[in-house]
């Protein structure tokens, strides 16, 4: 840690504050001209290789003639009568805490509802760095709970480089964390599960002689790949009275969770012809989970994993394959190429001309039961099936789940389920094994969006004459009561291929249509205020030519930094009606098209490409970062904290930077606000990076075989407080 002050005391001048000391006061103003020699977003070559295949340089999926934002417009209701007809209260009701985090039923999982509105968040901000380190704000410090490699299951080696193999790496923590669960193993918040999604891996970062992403693997290290796949279930433990947390070496609950694990189709979809393969004749058993990005903790005590970018796994491995309903073309899979990972050389599902169906039995939502490591996990098919960024749930007033979900593709759809059947408060058996049902039956549905003010909308991404982008919305029902709304197609269909749904609707008219979103990412709700939170990371592309253009919802063009979106659910959270608007538009604050829910942009850190958001107990909204604001070269990512409501709604401040080519992912604040664990994804993962020529060498620093390992780190304050204030 003197490495990384004497670094920033050198880079930062003096009038400016170091910021990991209290010395100096920050300045307001010192930010430079965004720069645009990455990709997009601001990636990096590898990044944008390994993470989701080049997803961006390949066609849009979404090729739907949909109508067009102005012909929906022409048709929707307007704000004011839809809050006419509702009831002037409607705009602000509140939907509620997850049951689970009400007073006195925490529940497995349960996250907490209090701690009142707008909590002040006193921390000074980070200032903006390119250090091969994780920087605090002042007066809190950070450790590693777990690294790729260690060891999670009995009889796990300890990590070598140069020694890894499949077995060992099925035993032990996967690559590139992502999502973080914590569920509590005791009433004191002393024990708790960790559960960790492993998104991608990074053949460059991961065995020394990968020279770059064209360079072949071997077959022993496809198979170690496919093993740092997938999710770890880690047992640990509060160290003292503080807010570090530490591994329990063997705990009795640790799991790895890898790409060849068996796992249990549910739901409509489970044994439907579109899930049937040669080695599953049954269509009820598929091996491993993909991509697994984003997730959420349920009310039950289960975690929920989303199968995001799983179309870079598969294509075929000669020739070219039909595809006359864009089965596979509409979900970003080649017809006429393998994947560029070359899976198929190991095993031959991952052949689309061999076993066609192999890649409809990913892109899912997988619920594990972390308390149980002999339980199955579940594809619960009821969600549908798109690139899940992952799925949050709450509890309706009526008892039914209602879990949101992001379709993480440039001009794709923003999804809410709605169970059938009700919650059963309570930790019993019966009650738990009556939940763990829930999501296999509900509603689906798709979000149109409708502005305002759709005549002043011009893709700068100007602010309106009311001051506000906002309006109102629709959740368009794909599958209601058991029965498939799309025309001529069966509910299985709909929820296998969800986006050809989606865009069917569509195509009936401008109230059936659903609206495009710029890369739609993590969507949680409130516990305090009630409003849902969506971050819609970046799209480059919208307003070209070909392209869809600018509207209230995505009011800029070439939007490179992205946005985040609340809305107020009318008549409960399991109602087909919502109030919405941009709670703020990203970038560097001395752009005019960028909005911080009407702060004094002056007073803001610059921030680009929202990615997983987080509440703390005050219901201050916490925002990490997947592609930094680039205001210095190559700028960190980071995690971000910024008010909802009070004097200081849309103040946002950079609590943490990440090291050097890392993505700041997770993140996880405990339920009494003295922890907030984050997921160093990739961290030297940049252009020509390698084992052998690594550009970070973090967390550990070692002289004789330095390289980088994506890690789980727990942030916390000094004196013990909680996070944030």
């Amino acid at each position: 840690m003197d490495r990384a002050r004497k670094a920033l005391g050198a880079r930062f001048p003096r009038d400016q504050r170091d910021p990991m000391t209290d010395s100096q006061e920050p300045r307001s103003r010192a930010l430079l001209p965004f720069l645009n020699t990455l990709r997009h977003g601001n990636r990096s070559h590898a990044t944008c290789f390994y993470k989701c295949g080049n997803a961006c340089d390949a066609a849009v999926p979404n090729q739907s003639d949909n109508p067009t934002f102005a012909d929906v417009v022409q048709t929707a209701f307007s704000r004011r009568n839809v809050l006419k007809a509702a009831g002037a209260s409607a705009l602000l009701v509140a939907v509620g805490p997850v049951a689970s985090a009400a007073a006195g039923d925490r529940g497995p999982g349960g996250r907490p509802g209090g701690g009142g509105r707008g909590g002040a968040l006193t921390f000074r901000p980070v200032e903006q760095n390119t250090l091969d380190e994780l920087v605090t704000a002042p007066g809190y410090r950070y450790s590693v709970v777990m690294r790729w490699g260690d060891p999670v299951e009995a009889g796990a080696p300890d990590f070598d480089i140069a020694r890894q193999t499949p077995e060992s790496q099925a035993k032990q923590f996967g690559y590139n964390c992502d999502y973080i669960g914590l569920l509590p193993l005791d009433d004191h918040d002393r024990e708790a599960l960790l559960v960790v999604n492993h998104e991608y891996t990074n053949e460059q970062l991961m065995f020394p002689g990968v020279a770059s992403e064209s360079s072949p693997t071997t077959a022993q290290q496809k198979r170690i790949a496919m093993m740092a796949h997938g999710i770890s279930v880690v047992e640990v433990r509060r160290h003292g009275n503080s807010g570090e947390w530490r591994p329990v070496r063997n705990g009795r609950r640790n799991r790895r969770i890898t790409a060849s694990t068996p796992m249990e189709f549910t739901g409509p979809a489970a044994g439907s012809e579109y899930l049937k393969t040669a080695a599953d004749p049954r269509g009820r058993t598929v091996l491993g989970t993909l991509n697994n990005c984003a997730g959420g903790m349920t009310p039950w005590g289960t975690t929920l994993h989303g199968e995001e970018n799983v179309n870079q796994y598969f294509g075929p491995a000669t020739g070219s394959v039909p595809d006359p309903e864009r089965r596979l073309s509409r979900y970003g899979i080649s017809t006429d190429a393998p994947a560029g990972r070359r899976w198929h050389e190991v095993d031959p599902r991952f052949d689309v001309a061999r076993e066609p169906n192999e890649v409809n039995r990913f892109g899912w939502v997988v619920e594990v039961d972390p308390y149980d490591p002999t339980s199955r996990p579940k594809k619960r098919t009821a969600l549908g099936r798109f690139k899940h960024e992952g799925a949050n749930v709450q509890i309706a007033e009526d008892g039914r789940v209602v879990a949101y979900s992001g379709d993480d593709e440039r001009f794709d759809y923003i999804y809410k389920f709605v169970s059938k059947k009700k919650y059963r408060p309570g930790s019993d058996r019966s009650s738990r094994a009556h939940n763990l049902t829930l999501l296999d039956e509900g509603d689906l549905y798709v979000a149109q969006f409708t502005g305002d003010s759709p005549a002043e909308i011009d893709g700068t991404g100007r602010l309106l004459s009311d001051r506000e982008f906002d309006g109102v919305g629709r959740w368009i029902p794909l599958v209601k009561n058991g029965r498939s709304m799309v025309p001529g197609r069966d509910v299985a269909w709909v929820l296998t291929f969800t986006r050809l749904a989606a865009d069917e609707l569509g195509a009936l008219g401008p109230a059936s249509a659903p609206t495009k979103m710029d890369r739609p990412e993590d969507i949680q709700v409130n516990p305090v205020n009630g409003r849902v939170y969506a971050a819609l990371t970046n799209n480059t592309d919208r307003g070209k030519a070909d392209k869809a253009g600018p509207d209230e919802a995505n009011p800029r063009n070439a939007n490179r930094h992205g946005h985040v979106v609340e809305w107020e659910e009318t008549g409960g959270a399991a109602g087909e009606r919502f109030s919405w608007r941009i709670f703020l538009v990203a970038g560097d604050p001395a752009d005019p098209s960028t909005y911080f829910a009407g702060f004094d942009k002056s007073r803001v850190s610059a921030i680009s490409c929202p990615d997983n958001v987080e509440f703390d107990p005050a219901g201050n909204l916490w925002i990490s970062t997947d592609g930094s604001p680039g205001t210095l070269p190559g700028s960190n990512d980071g995690l971000y904290a910024v008010p909802t409501e009070g004097g200081e709604r849309g103040l946002v401040k950079r609590f943490l930077t990440v090291p050097r080519g890392a993505e700041c992912s997770g993140p996880l604040i405990t339920r009494d606000g003295r922890s907030v664990f984050v997921s160093v994804q990739h961290p030297g993962e940049t252009n020509g990076s390698t084992v052998d020529t690594p550009t970070s060498t973090w967390p550990d620093r070692r002289r004789d075989k330095p390289f980088p390992r994506p890690s789980v780190a727990v942030v916390h304050r000094s004196d013990g407080g909680r996070i944030g204030s």
